[in-house]
């Protein structure tokens, strides 16, 4: 059954997870899916931000299915020199050559992770997060999610978190006087939030204060890192340094990858932190794939230069209020809910696009590869709808 709005319900007998859009995606490539009847939509979504590189990549199917065909997973038992390139990799592109990497599989794990790292080396517990955050669907990644309804009886209080506003600095300074901050949890852009995010200002306010009480930076790159805003993470364009740095949904570009960027001066020692299937053979090919694309199409570069074309379009449309985020991170605000906007565009135009707990804003995460040729059609349909 399918709604007014163009959301199926779901009527069988899998866990209904999100709201359906009436969509059967069969095959894709590039920045395009393709439906059980080879309709074409252009992607601007990316499945929450994971698509790096575009769908179907040749290099990354070549990089997966040749890992595939000789060995697809052992535990981290054994020795895997393909974790090591991949990690020589990911450390030479993002700048981080002296952090150390721990693998896991995705994004809360990433943050849940991290947020235990920092609490084993500070020895401290608690923990500052933002208003409008969301970190993850875990236990501790729920305790610093700014929305408390996602929280079961069990996994809530589970350690004592303040929530201020982003870029607060007199409301930072005063809630580090507490001794017992283990970290500062903040996003380069909030994702599900809505597009807010920290000024460059702030973060260097955060990093300087977060050293002079002792206590842990632990930036959230799950969405905003891999290049998606124009740089490699997006607290590099505040030219500062994280203590702990959680990335996941670019990494493996559909393959469940997360990880750990961790600074030299945490004592990280075997048995604090640990995985099954982080690591393994099969996501460390994909992973590989996703970097050397990256690097040898200067997608990074591309994310900016694409941006820098469609912001100024965008700001062309009267009824749009705000535009938010970075380079393909975006945040298209209006003053009125963008649910029926979002269901023409995919049915009138088959265009994907995202929402967010701001429910004016549209959200736009397409592929890094995507060209400014692919992406003006989007410019022209909300010209046509909202004329």
């Amino acid at each position: 059954m399918t709604t007014l709005s163009g959301v199926k319900k779901q009527e069988s007998g899998l866990f209904d997870v999100y709201p359906r859009f009436d969509v059967t995606p069969t095959r894709a490539e590039g920045v395009y899916v393709f439906d059980q009847d080879d309709k074409r939509y252009l992607d601007l979504y990316g499945g929450h931000g994971v698509m790096s590189i575009g769908h179907s990549h040749p290099e990354y199917v070549t990089q997966v299915t040749r890992q595939l065909n000789k060995i697809g997973f052992y535990s981290n038992s054994v020795l895997m020199p393909i974790q090591e390139e991949f990690s020589d990799k990911l450390t030479s592109l993002s700048g981080y050559t002296d952090y150390q990497l721990f693998f896991c599989n995705s994004g809360a794990e990433a943050n849940e992770n991290g947020l235990k790292l920092a609490s084993f080396h500070t020895g401290k517990t608690k923990v500052i997060a933002f208003k409008g955050s969301f970190h993850g669907r875990t236990a501790a990644a729920l305790n610093v999610t700014d929305n408390s309804r996602l929280s079961a009886p069990l996994n809530k209080n589970n350690f004592e978190v303040v929530f201020l506003e982003l870029n607060d600095k007199e409301a930072l300074t005063e809630a580090l006087k507490d001794k017992d901050v283990s970290a500062v949890i903040v996003e380069g852009i909030q994702g599900v939030g809505g597009l807010d995010a920290p000024s460059d200002d702030f973060l260097n306010f955060v990093s300087e204060t977060c050293k002079k009480h002792e206590a842990l930076l632990v930036l959230d790159e799950v969405q905003s890192g891999y290049g998606r805003t124009g740089r490699f993470f997006a607290h590099q364009h505040a030219n500062i340094s994280a203590d702990i740095i959680c990335m996941a949904k670019g990494m493996g570009n559909g393959f469940p990858i997360g990880g750990l960027l961790i600074a030299p001066h945490i004592n990280a020692t075997s048995g604090m932190l640990g995985t099954t299937f982080g690591g393994n053979h099969l996501a460390c090919a994909a992973g590989i794939a996703v970097l050397d694309t990256l690097k040898n199409e200067s997608l990074i570069e591309n994310a900016a230069h694409v941006s820098e074309f469609l912001i100024p379009e965008l700001k062309t449309i009267p009824s749009i209020k705000k535009i938010k985020g970075r380079g393909l991170m975006l945040g298209v605000e209006f003053d009125y809910p963008v649910k029926e906007l979002r269901s023409k565009l995919l049915y009138d135009f088959q265009i994907f696009t995202g929402g967010s707990a701001n429910p004016n804003l549209l959200r736009i995460l397409p592929p890094l590869n995507i060209t400014i040729e692919e992406i003006t059609p989007f410019v022209q349909a909300l010209k046509k709808v909202l004329k």
